[in-house]
């Protein structure tokens, strides 16, 4: 019925010959704020309705009037006489037209002009507010934009603070590290010279196995040298795998009393390093260049994170499956951030879980190595899984997250700046981190990436 409407306001009003004309493209029909007392019917080509807030302002694009569409319908029915907005012919164009003097067709069957194109003027009241409506879109768009810009200044300038203010103390237990180091092994090498091995030992190595690892050792140790569980369990700890030196054995409680010093040396040295990382990180923060110093084994970086968290990981079965992988060039706090952070995270949502796992395995595909790291824990819900990487987003409340949810937003931001990314995945049964950062040319040629 509307079409019908339409064809017989065209057949009336549009096909007069004395009444139509020809526009070259670039042409410009109607300007802004302007006078016009035409209604225009478009009946071949292209033109565009541009509009600016003021004459200096660049012209903005509004509207596009194909062939077919009506043009100056606002100011020729709100008898305002004044054109809205700017028309110019895109490609050249015929039109046809009705002024303020033309006669009303048929008035008594149709009734006055304004109501015989009552269905022109509501298609394009409907136009208008489709275009209003897109409009506060993209304002509010922009607006969240900039509100996030400046919360992200604001974050980065209370992180530089922070950072400045840590920086200090940091370095401070970074040397008086260094310095209970050398001061434990003159005592230890002054009084009990015999214990020193283990000590080394501890301090070279740390723990590096797993809960699953050190249960299963502990069995194989009990079995082989009838000692109780309690020491076979530590003993399985310092001495993963092997066997193991007479020397262990003839004093087994003095021996791991003395690597537990050199492991918890070993922890604080790798801990106060990766608080150097840290603070260094967090001046970084929104910063897109990084630090790429050396090539590095992603597995080696792994252990150092797991070193690091090793009393979070407690009462937790973590298995690790590593690949032999090419090296990356990149920081090696950077990449420890990335694990830790990870990692610590899927050890928190595991508190309520029956048999807490963490699996973490890594892989060579093509040109990427890919780190997962999966838990069973809870689902993480579709709305979170959206919102888990934004800076300001954290389900923590209080503690020592201070609800910045910042963790995950810096690791996305430093995969990101390796050319890598990171996506996560939760169901019901588990839920995966997973990592791809790519590999450089030259070592793609090294390896067949078939682990």
């Amino acid at each position: 019925m509307e079409k019908v409407k339409l064809q017989r306001l065209i057949d009336d009003y549009f096909e007069n010959p004395f009444r139509q004309i020809t526009i070259p493209a670039g042409e410009v029909v109607l300007k802004q704020a302007e006078y016009n007392d035409r209604l225009y019917w478009v009946k071949s080509g292209e033109l565009e309705g541009f509009f600016s807030s003021t004459a200096k302002d660049r012209k903005t694009k509004v509207f596009t009037a194909p062939a077919g569409t009506f043009i100056g319908v606002h100011s020729f029915f709100a008898e305002t006489l004044e054109a809205s907005t700017t028309v110019i012919a895109k490609e050249d164009s015929e039109l046809a037209w009705i002024d303020t003097s033309t006669p009303v067709v048929s008035p008594e069957k149709y009734g006055p002009l304004t109501a015989q194109f009552t269905p022109v003027i509501v298609k394009e009241l409907a136009r208008r507010q489709r275009r209003a409506s897109m409009e506060a879109v993209e304002r509010e768009t922009v607006q969240n934009k900039l509100n996030t810009a400046e919360q992200m200044t604001t974050l980065g300038q209370l992180a530089a603070g922070i950072a400045h203010e840590l920086n200090n103390a940091v370095g401070v237990i970074n040397s008086k590290t260094e310095r209970l180091q050398t001061v434990v092994f003159d005592l230890i090498e002054e009084c009990h010279p015999d214990t020193r091995q283990f000590l080394e030992h501890g301090l070279l190595y740390g723990q590096k196995a797993s809960s699953s690892e050190v249960r299963a050792r502990a069995k194989e140790l009990m079995n082989t040298y009838r000692i109780d569980r309690d020491s076979a369990r530590k003993l399985a700890r310092a001495v993963p795998h092997g066997e193991i030196d007479s020397s262990w054995l003839t004093d087994i409680e003095q021996a791991l009393r003395y690597w537990e010093i050199g492991r918890d040396l070993h922890d604080m040295r790798l801990a106060s390093k990766h608080s150097v990382g840290i603070v260094k990180s967090v001046k970084q923060l929104g910063r897109t260049d990084t630090d790429t110093e050396e090539w590095l084994d992603v597995n080696d970086s792994i252990n150092k994170a797991l070193a690091l968290l090793h009393n979070s990981l407690r009462g937790i079965n973590v298995k690790i499956s590593p690949a032999v992988l090419p090296k990356l060039k990149a920081s090696s706090t950077e990449l420890v951030q990335i694990w830790v952070n990870i990692i610590k995270n899927a050890s928190d949502v595991l508190s309520h879980t029956s048999e807490p796992a963490i699996e973490i395995s890594t892989r060579h595909v093509r040109n990427m190595v890919q780190i997962t790291v999966a838990n069973n824990g809870p689902e993480i819900d579709e709305v979170t899984r959206r919102k888990i990487f934004q800076p300001n987003f954290t389900t923590k409340k209080g503690g020592l997250s201070f609800g910045l949810g910042l963790g995950l937003s810096i690791v996305q931001r430093i995969v990101n700046s390796y050319g890598g990314s990171i996506a996560v995945m939760s169901n019901d049964e588990k839920t995966i981190f997973r990592i791809k950062l790519p590999v450089p040319a030259q070592e793609i040629e090294g390896t067949d990436g078939k682990n």
